[in-house]
């Protein structure tokens, strides 16, 4: 099973993207955080189901 991809507001106003528990990027714009978010999803298998949390 896929782990889920979640964007995260931080304290700073800045966002960070998780896959599960681990941070792929932090410092981001909200817009920047959904763009890399749905780049993310889009590589995926397509016959792998990937949850996506906001």
């Amino acid at each position: 099973m896929q782990e889920a991809i979640r964007v995260k507001p931080t304290q700073d106003g800045t966002y960070t993207v998780y896959r599960g528990t681990m941070a792929l990027v932090a410092g981001l714009t909200r817009l920047q955080a959904e763009r890399y978010e749905a780049s993310i999803v889009r590589r995926q298998p397509r016959s792998t189901p990937i949850a996506v949390l906001g």
